[in-house]
């Protein structure tokens, strides 16, 4: 008798459990078979070959934001984030922009001085959050600003048209019919794969994300780690810059803002394909993929632009809301 009364309770406790485990991902599932069904062309096999391209610059920021989540934690208020990446990486193509069109220099040189700047953003939001001892969603939005308006200054906030070999290449480019940008996502995924799941140096980083104080009393030196992910996470905003640039022809301001909503979206979505409802690198790759063909089937019915904005925010909301459900759920 005891059974049978428990019976329908257990059912809904088990429904509620797999809406905040799975829901986002089966939201985005329906719309996705929406998209296949209504959506012109969405399944034609050059418009997913589009949003393999398009999705380059967005996955390899999802690698960065993972890396700065994994060591900090999942948790969305107190947890690890950065969300200077796309800011980040937007200076870095403005650098390299203004350096090829108006400073007379060379590809190497131009990157050059792009990855120092990219690179001196990592290690500052590290000092705020390690050293000073910021929350890294407050550290990381500071530093955001920041470099919007810095970027603003070094494109005197207009476009930069930028053309030569390396664009055209990571634009237009292929190999065996795989688009270049494609490998270049594939290898900087499997990279952070590697590093972040298969060296001890990557179990130590999760480590740490999972558990500060048994982390801090295993002798794993927390802190180091912490900042070390920063700028592991800079790394990728650097990569990220020439494929900003194919993907634009140029330098363009304000493309980080739609970068920062896809990001996050993207990475925290991602979690959804862990076992262990953890983000994780393989995940804020499939994330990325997903919210870029989100985009591409809202694009193909002609959905408004703000619409769109509107219902990546609304998405944002109910990923991050069931992410916090379930850390509560955990404690």
């Amino acid at each position: 008798m005891i059974a049978l009364t428990a019976t329908p309770a257990s059912r809904l406790g088990h429904l509620r459990h797999l809406l905040v485990a799975r829901g986002p991902l089966l939201l985005f599932a329906l719309l996705l078979v929406f998209f296949a069904l209504r959506a012109p062309y969405f399944l034609d096999w050059q418009n997913l070959a589009t949003i393999l391209k398009q999705s380059v610059p967005l996955a390899i920021l999802c690698c960065g934001l993972a890396t700065v989540v994994m060591a900090g934690g999942d948790d969305v208020v107190k947890g690890g984030i950065d969300l200077s990446l796309p800011a980040n990486a937007v200076l870095v193509a403005a650098i390299i922009a203004q350096l090829l069109a108006h400073g007379g220099l060379g590809l190497p040189i131009a990157f050059a001085v792009g990855a120092l700047a990219g690179l001196a953003i990592g290690a500052a939001n590290a000092l705020l959050v390690v050293a000073i001892g910021m929350t890294p969603l407050l550290a990381t939005l500071a530093s955001s600003v920041a470099v919007v308006g810095l970027a603003k200054v070094v494109t005197s906030n207009r476009r930069i048209n930028v053309d030569g070999p390396v664009v055209t290449i990571l634009r237009d480019g292929s190999v065996l019919g795989v688009p270049v940008a494609v490998l270049l996502m594939a290898v900087v995924g499997a990279g952070f794969v590697y590093a972040l799941h298969w060296t001890r140096w990557g179990l130590q980083l999760q480590a740490v994300g999972g558990n500060r104080d048994a982390a801090d009393i295993s002798g794993l030196l927390s802190d180091r780690r912490t900042a070390q992910a920063f700028v592991v996470a800079a790394v990728a905003a650097v990569i990220a810059a020439p494929t900003i640039l194919a993907r634009g022809s140029g330098s363009s301001p304000g493309s980080e803002e739609t970068l920062l909503v896809e990001m996050v979206l993207a990475t925290f979505l991602g979690a959804a394909f862990s076992p262990r409802r953890v983000v994780t690198i393989w995940g804020a790759l499939l994330g990325a993929l997903l919210v870029n063909a989100l985009s591409n089937g809202l694009a193909l019915m002609r959905v408004d632009i703000f619409w769109i904005g509107g219902i990546k925010g609304a998405l944002i909301l109910i990923v991050v809301a069931t992410a916090a459900i379930r850390t509560g759920n955990q404690r």
